[in-house]
């Protein structure tokens, strides 16, 4: 459920892709060896018995040395779901709405 206007709902980059792809909803910073919390703007309900995994994709983790900590959405989560980034590179990433 999108919980703005600007949210991007959950999207799948081709009909064999292992997970969906989120997206930020405003820009942001993750500091060189720091971390920062992405809102995407949405909720998710999950059926009783599952979970979701938040994981990176091989390109922007690759590239820029970002990791998602934590990582897991329990299916008694209820609201609004927060991704927490953290830069394992020497470089800044920036961040921009709509970057998935």
């Amino acid at each position: 459920m999108k919980l703005s206007d600007k949210a991007i709902i959950l999207t799948k980059g081709s009909r064999v892709a292992a997970g969906h792809d989120m997206y930020a909803l405003t820009d942001g910073l993750v500091l060189a060896k720091g971390q920062t919390m992405v809102d995407p703007g949405i909720a998710i309900g999950l059926p009783e018995g599952t979970y979701g995994r938040l994981a990176m994709r091989s390109g922007i983790a690759g590239k820029m040395g970002i990791a998602v900590g934590g990582g897991v959405i329990g299916a008694d989560h209820t609201g609004e779901v927060k991704v927490i980034l953290r830069n394992q590179g020497e470089a800044d990433c920036i961040l921009k709405a709509g970057d998935g």
